[in-house]
């Protein structure tokens, strides 16, 4: 058999929906499974449940003794973008931490703002529910960790000795140790803008206000002394050009989970080792009459707050983390080990010292680290934020081009829409002999964007079965916008699906025939685009270019997917606007699927009239509710048509609730 042969009983197994199993994954043989998962990030959990979906033994080996990453390791104000941007797995993590949140509620609402220990519980759940084998505490072996055979790998090997063997592998981890021991090439600084012609890459001096001291800070520890040296976190390196490429990487901190319960409150207390030096940038800061909390308090329920870096001085340990990505074991233990002292030392300072403006002291007094998170730590995350690690090098780059839509790419793997955002990444000083931070960056305005599935797997002629969907290839820029959890849940997806049809169809991930893959993944209402053809449809479908307008329809693209150039909607009039689509079909019966974009401001007792052989049938649809088929469409019920008539299907707007939309009527016969 051929492996086009192979292809086309693969297509038809698509179509057939062989691939929805839902039976627990099991190994054949141990220590030998279909795909081997290295890294229990949201990326990883989410990997390994769409190929347990497929029917495929699997294993997940997470180095540490949590699954989630960062999404349960304290990030529980979701950096979300554009929700509607964000299907499938990834989707309904978020909709089953609503479920715990909201037990017995039977809608699909989506839960974005969490404690952490929710997350954790779904991440375990999926595991249970999969019957996912995991392995926590075990670390490949940085010198002999992959056995490659003929460009394939063969076994990963722990610091153990463990050895497991697999058909496909995947990287889920943020540094991206795995693709990295394979010989998949990557890069771990930052790019000049002139490496891809982009205008926000490199050094960059002069962004983000926000983040920048806006009052002097002197930078000696002796103020005025130059020959005294610089104070803790300044560095003395020459000062690259805007733009030109240097060493350095975004800041990393911890999301601490605080509360101002009294009850649920962990006091502070002076931390070991605590050096008031450390801080003496923001002492100076508040003397020169800076009064503000230097911290982010993203609330959410249960009196608690996802708490993250804001403004020039505050979580992030700039500068103290550019040696992370490549660096071995103790190293990086070192280096999570200083971001932890630091901040704990950071919060005892805002807590305790009398340089510290009084609003400032008064707000830490009120809040503390919750005792019921993190129970097994002190309350202290379990993860380090690494917003950034390496980044592979694959034959497509995301750059800033593909984020902001200039560049069009046909081989989707998942959507992004966050904001290009890094933190800085140093802390120098000025032409005027003062502090200051560079490379924040901010920048949105943009719509949904196509991620490549070629940046998540290695180059042509590199490894044939490893996929990548954290550490992906993109510029520094460019990654500050993917790094995003919903975004790393959605690339898991793709990857573990790639995975398993990479294996059946006996090709590597970089000969793996995309239009299967995009088949597949619209089938689990995984979103690839914006937009989708009426033709790549079946049946027959009515746009709305062709449906006729009775009062002012107004045209959008905000929420997303859509068929064609975008949906309408009637501007929450509630009354005297209607639409038709009209279609002649050869006689026979039909299903009628609405296609529509949910939103909460939509109406819930949407009117709609069919018009067939037997008369007039109305049907109510919820357009709060996110469509049931695919995420884009709800059936209205199978109805008889004549030839000599035509299908007429009614929108109405009377007496409604809120906001009525409409996309697209599909007319698909029944055999």
């Amino acid at each position: 058999m051929t492996k086009y042969h192979r292809i086309l009983i693969h297509i038809f197994l698509l179509v057939s929906a062989g691939f929805l199993s839902t039976s627990p994954a099991r190994s054949e043989n141990e220590g030998n499974y279909r795909v081997v998962i290295y890294g229990g990030t949201s990326a990883g959990v989410i990997a390994a449940v769409q190929v347990a979906k497929m029917g495929n033994s699997v294993i997940l080996i997470e180095p540490g003794q949590h699954l989630g990453g960062m999404s349960s390791g304290g990030l529980g104000r979701t950096d979300h973008g554009n929700k509607s941007a964000i299907g499938g797995l990834s989707l309904e993590f978020y909709q089953r931490v609503y479920d715990l949140y909201y037990p017995g509620n039977s809608d699909d609402t989506a839960q974005w703002y969490f404690a952490p220990h929710y997350a954790e519980q779904v991440y375990n759940d999926y595991i249970s529910d999969y019957g996912i084998p995991v392995v926590f505490g075990e670390r490949l072996d940085l010198d002999n960790g992959v056995r490659l055979n003929g460009g394939r790998i063969e076994t990963i090997v722990m610091e153990s000795g463990m050895e497991i063997s697999g058909q496909m592998f995947i990287d889920a981890t943020y540094e991206g140790d795995l693709m990295a021991l394979a010989g998949v090439p990557y890069f771990a600084v930052r790019e000049s803008n002139d490496t891809y012609g982009e205008t926000y890459n490199g050094f960059q001096d002069g962004t983000s206000p926000q983040h920048n001291f806006q009052y002097p800070v002197d930078p000696y520890l002796i103020p005025g002394d130059p020959d005294s040296g610089l104070l803790p976190g300044i560095t003395n390196r020459p000062t690259p050009a805007p733009g030109d490429g240097d060493a350095g990487i975004q800041a990393y901190n911890f999301r601490m989970c605080m509360t101002n319960n009294p009850d649920n409150r962990v006091e502070w207390t002076e931390p070991e080792n605590y050096n008031p030096l450390n801080y003496e940038i923001l002492l100076r800061y508040f003397d020169a009459g800076y009064t503000d909390v230097p911290l982010h308090f993203g609330t959410f329920a249960e009196m608690k707050a996802d708490v993250n870096n804001n403004n020039a001085f505050s979580t992030d340990n700039i500068g103290r983390n550019w040696d992370y990505p490549d660096a071995d074991y103790a190293t990086r233990e070192r280096i999570i080990e200083e971001h932890e002292n630091y901040q704990r030392g950071l919060m005892w300072t805002l807590f305790s010292n009398p340089r510290v403006p009084e609003n400032v002291r008064q707000k830490l007094s009120e809040w503390g680290l919750a005792s019921d998170e993190f129970t097994g730590n002190n309350n202290w995350p379990f993860q380090i934020y690494v917003r950034v690690a390496r980044r592979m090098l694959s034959d497509y780059i995301m750059t800033e081009h593909d984020i902001t839509g200039d560049h069009t790419l046909t081989d989707s793997a998942g959507l992004g829409s966050y904001a290009m955002d890094t933190h800085n990444a140093s802390r120098f000083v000025d032409e005027n002999g003062h502090v200051r931070n560079e490379g924040n960056i901010y920048i949105g305005g943009f719509p949904p964007y196509p991620i490549a599935y070629r940046s998540i797997i290695p180059p042509m002629g590199n490894v044939e079965n490893l996929l990548v969907p954290v550490c992906v290839s993109a510029s520094h820029i460019a990654y500050g916008s993917i790094r995003m959890e919903p975004v790393y849940m959605i690339l898991g997806q793709s990857a573990g699906a790639a995975a398993v049809i990479s294996i059946d169809t006996d090709v590597s991930v970089q000969d793996l025939f995309y239009p299967i893959l995009k088949t597949y993944l619209i089938s689990q209402d995984q979103l690839l685009g914006t937009s989708i053809s009426m033709f790549d449809l079946e049946g027959h479908v009515v746009d709305n270019i062709s449906a006729v307008r009775h009062g002012e329809w107004i045209e959008s693209t905000t929420v997303l997917p859509w068929i064609g150039d975008g949906y309408i909607h009637d501007d929450n009039t509630r009354e005297g606007k209607s639409l038709e689509y009209i279609k002649r079909l050869s006689s026979g019966t039909y299903e009628i699927r609405f296609f529509y974009t949910s939103h909460n401001n939509r109406a819930e007792n949407v009117p709609i009239r069919i018009h067939h052989v037997d008369g007039v049938s109305e049907v109510l649809v919820n357009e709060k509710l996110r469509p049931p088929i695919q995420g884009m469409s709800v059936s209205l019920g199978t109805y008889t048509f004549s030839e000599s008539e035509p299908a007429i299907v009614e929108i109405l707007n009377e007496g409604v609730n809120g906001y009525v939309v409409a996309d697209a009527v599909q007319f698909i016969r029944v055999n």
